[in-house]
């Protein structure tokens, strides 16, 4: 088995259509075919179901497919490791970032480390929950950051940092008569809230929120950024829930932030990684997260309230 026949299997797992996934390979159709026979020869399974009008995975190339990948995202992490050290890094850190990251935070870890270790490398992946759990077993990742600590057996978890969950609301909006927003007066207005496909840690934190009143929320639209979300706030579409950091950080014109009526727990960042004793590199990194404060706080929010929040529930 060669890597020609890994990628072009790939190829033709992704476009499910051979002549296309020879353009994209730039061959001939006739030498792609050969390589998925051969490649099928060799492991003795059918790859993929063809019919004159159709091609699609079987279940054996679903599984292989997954396992590809994976070969290919750990040579291209080779190769990055091999060109960390001839530009004069010793050593690396693969961090994957689930939910974002608060604001001001990250800036400030990269500083640190930067600092303190510069001949470490840090490189980042923005991934699902889903994908940073599974890309730490296996080895993908060192280090991970998401908003969810429901991530199973075999990955630690520790408490970053938090920030309070607040409602985004339109300048000129009804619901700023309110100073804190009751959670019923929330329901009655259509919300944007994060795609849980995409940031599910925040996602699940959020419906857990929800979920007190007896009321069905209205979700209006789901996004994967929290940009997003504040341009969709700022334009009257719809009442965001959100992080104050990440509020406080929006560029968007005509954004306010209210705290709950409520007291509902912060969002709350932890940091992942695989059991077992870390690595020198990874257990500074650590001692440096739990270093940091943010440098933000939500009196930063343009026209929220001045009166800062009430102490939440841990």
């Amino acid at each position: 088995m060669e890597l020609r026949h890994l990628r072009c299997f790939v190829a033709v797992a992704e476009e499910l259509h051979f002549a296309r996934a020879a353009e994209r390979l730039h061959i001939e159709q006739s030498p792609l075919s050969r390589a998925i026979k051969e490649l099928e020869e060799e492991l003795g399974v059918m790859l993929f179901a063809r019919t004159t009008r159709s091609t699609r995975l079987t279940h054996a190339g679903t599984l292989f497919l997954e396992h590809v990948r994976r070969v290919f995202a750990a040579l291209e992490q080779a190769r990055e490791s091999v060109k960390a050290a001839a530009n004069g890094f010793h050593g690396q850190l693969r961090v994957a970032l689930s939910d974002g990251i608060t604001p001001s935070r990250l800036p400030t870890l990269l500083a640190l480390c930067r600092q303190e270790e510069p001949e470490v490398e840090i490189r980042f992946f923005e991934v699902s929950l889903s994908q940073q759990i599974k890309g730490l077993h296996d080895d993908l990742y060192d280090v991970g950051f998401a908003q969810s600590d429901e991530v199973g057996d075999g990955i630690v978890t520790l408490p970053a940092w938090s920030d309070a969950l607040m409602v985004a609301v339109p300048a000129r909006h009804p619901l700023l008569a309110h100073k804190r927003i009751p959670l019923d007066e929330l329901l009655r207005y259509p919300l944007v809230l994060c795609d849980p496909q995409v940031c599910e840690g925040h996602a699940k934190h959020v419906e857990r929120v929800l979920r007190r009143a007896d009321m069905e929320p209205l979700i209006a639209e789901r996004v994967a950024t929290c940009d997003l979300m504040m341009a969709l706030v700022s334009a009257g579409f719809a009442l965001g829930l959100a992080g104050a950091a990440h509020i406080a950080a929006s560029r968007e014109p005509g954004v306010v932030a209210r705290p709950l009526a409520s007291r509902v727990p912060p969002l709350t960042t932890y940091l992942l990684r695989l059991d077992g004793d870390p690595s020198d590199e990874l257990t500074r990194f650590i001692e440096r997260v739990q270093t940091i404060e943010s440098q933000e706080t939500p009196r930063a929010i343009r026209g929220s309230n001045p009166d800062p929040p009430e102490e939440l529930m841990p």
